[in-house]
């Protein structure tokens, strides 16, 4: 699931890495090692570092990153579908980035895409079908 207001379901006192961390650890209980190299992963895959690269696990949680690690932590369960609730609602600019990140992780997974929303031309740019 993505929320709408990402800062609703992160916590603004813990850094991106250990927020992300938890949340692999949770699904597929792996060691904390493990769990750091998968978030270093999904980190580079929405775009926030480069695998292999530098770590930003220990960086904080900024508002032009909140959506990504939101999107982030929705993959790290392995979903066969991500919800996306007004996922660009409390963006700038940058909306329609996190509209095609979704878009473009549910191609390369196999993943289908439950997205909410009441902008048609987002809609209308990233959904195959609209109800």
């Amino acid at each position: 699931m993505v929320y709408q207001d990402p800062m609703s379901a992160l916590n603004r006192v813990h850094s991106i890495g250990r927020q992300l961390v938890e949340a692999i650890r949770v699904h597929d209980r792996s060691r904390a090692r493990r769990a750091a190299a998968r978030a270093e992963e999904l980190l580079a895959e929405v775009g926030i570092g480069e695998p292999g690269g530098a770590s930003r696990l220990s960086a904080p949680v900024l508002g032009r990153m909140r959506q990504r690690v939101m999107i982030a932590m929705a993959m790290a369960a392995g979903p066969e579908l991500l919800v996306a609730d007004e996922p660009t609602t409390a963006l700038d600019v940058r909306r329609r980035r996190a509209s095609s990140t979704c878009c473009r992780l549910a191609a390369e997974r196999d993943l289908a895409v439950l997205l909410i929303t009441h902008d048609l031309g987002i809609a209308a740019r990233f959904c195959d079908e609209i109800q």
